[in-house]
């Protein structure tokens, strides 16, 4: 039997590749379908889905504002900043108001850590001052002094001490404390509407089946996951893990769902997005 190739995208990251685990190792049932996995940072991935290039890609909420027209979301994937999230760290501590002038290092424009920036010091990006550095290099850009701070993602949320840098706002925390403990939602999983609807039901089960094999089967999930893991044992590893793929990547239930609503409209009402989009899930 001839197996339909789908392209599917996303992040060398450790909590990604925990949760493809089951589907990258062949460990789960793929009746019919091959996936080609596609490793590209979340900025390239995003950018990648403005064109409609991937079948089903790894994205962030930000950019789904700018391809919903060509997506849909997938019920299961998602990174939820769950009373944490992206950091701003620099040498040493900023307020807010003395940040807003500064110099930032991001790790992409359409990335959700840069909307949460803007909402959070309450300026657009055409008002701030920053420089677009790959999120692998935001620790060398500060210490270089190319950046005053950092807006940092992925397990540097873990790894910033190390680099003798302090934090100057956690976005995840600040974004539950002005909205009743709501998740700040960073990424998701999406499906190219190209694909019939019965076919986008069962890849999304595929999806879902691979994540929970994964949470089934942790040592052997976080061991794998350990090869994309910079600077992070497996005890760092397996908590960066358990941040990111949890009960919101299973299912992200109405309050992860009104996160999203909440954060795209405060999104709109700042003039960073062009409108608020509907949020169309596949069922």
């Amino acid at each position: 039997m001839q197996l339909r190739k789908l392209t599917l995208g996303h992040s060398p990251d450790p909590d990604d590749a925990f949760m493809f685990f089951g589907l990258a190792k062949g460990l789960i049932a793929t009746p019919g379908l091959e996936f080609e996995h596609i490793l590209q940072d979340i900025q390239t991935l995003n950018e990648r889905a403005t064109r409609g290039e991937l079948d089903i890609s790894a994205i962030s909420i930000h950019a789904y504002a700018h391809v919903c027209e060509q997506y849909a979301l997938l019920p299961s994937g998602a990174s939820m900043g769950d009373g944490y999230g992206p950091m701003v760290v620099a040498k040493k501590p900023f307020s807010r108001d003395e940040l807003r002038p500064r110099r930032i290092a991001i790790p992409g424009t359409m990335t959700s850590a840069f909307l949460a920036l803007q909402l959070w010091l309450d300026r657009p990006a055409v008002d701030l001052n920053y420089i677009v550095v790959p999120f692998d290099e935001i620790f060398t850009a500060v210490r270089q002094g190319r950046a005053e701070a950092g807006l940092i993602i992925h397990e540097g949320q873990l790894t910033y001490q190390n680099e003798g840098l302090t934090v100057c706002a956690d976005l995840g925390v600040w974004w539950g404390q002005e909205n009743e403990g709501l998740p700040l939602p960073l990424g998701g999983n999406v499906i190219h509407k190209r694909i019939h609807p019965h076919l986008r039901k069962q890849i999304s089960d595929i999806l879902t089946t691979s994540i929970q094999f994964s949470l089934d089967h942790r040592t052997e999930a976080v061991r794998h996951a350990l090869q994309y893991a910079r600077d992070m044992g497996v005890e760092l590893a397996d908590r960066f893990v358990g941040m990111y793929v949890n009960h919101w990547t299973l299912d992200y239930g109405e309050r992860g769902r009104e996160s999203i609503r909440r954060f795209l409209s405060c999104a709109a009402q700042r003039g960073i997005i062009p409108s608020v989009p509907a949020l169309e899930f596949v069922t």
